[in-house]
């Protein structure tokens, strides 16, 4: 393969992944989300390194079979994936245009990790500790968490006292 040919194939991989969605937040493409952590051209097709969100993420399956099934379509094949679990995923590895994403779905994108607090992950946050959380439908800080566990572990549930709508809460991890 000619330098040409290499970088057209790697733009064209990362193209199509910019498509696949993430299962459980559908607002948001892999890239997006910050788990695709490279595309490695082969001779026989493409390697896509994946870290997954955490380590037991019921949707590493699907995610990968996803992955598969859009360079495949797209002549990119054959892919192999290869899962890299170290350094873990962080909700730093979102893109600045994935958090608006967040916001218009609906769910209040998750703030900076605090690096500088300890573990890297925390599932429950202190309440005395947290900031508040901005609502993504009306902006306001005027909210309360009515849940540490939304519709999946890494999401909390909160109400908005200003326009009383509910909205999930990304958490930092």
């Amino acid at each position: 393969m000619c330098g040409a040919e290499v970088t057209d194939r790697e733009t064209a991989a990362w193209r199509v992944l910019q498509d696949v969605l993430d299962p459980e937040v559908p607002a948001l493409s892999l890239v997006d989300l910050g788990i695709v952590r490279a595309v490695r051209l082969r001779e026989t097709g493409v390697e896509v390194v994946l870290t997954p969100t955490y380590s037991g993420c019921p949707a590493t399956e699907v995610i990968s079979q996803s992955v598969v099934d859009a360079l495949v379509a797209a002549g990119l094949g054959p892919v192999q994936i290869t899962m890299q679990r170290a350094p873990a995923w962080t909700t730093d590895w979102i893109s600045d245009d994935g958090r608006r994403k967040l916001r218009e779905y609906g769910i209040a994108p998750p703030g900076p990790v605090d690096a500088a607090a300890g573990a890297p992950i925390r599932i429950v946050r202190k309440a005395a500790a947290s900031l508040p959380i901005a609502c993504p439908r009306c902006n306001s800080l005027n909210t309360e968490r009515l849940s540490a566990f939304g519709s999946t572990a890494c999401k909390a549930l909160y109400r908005c006292i200003a326009c009383r709508e509910p909205f999930e809460h990304f958490k930092p991890i």
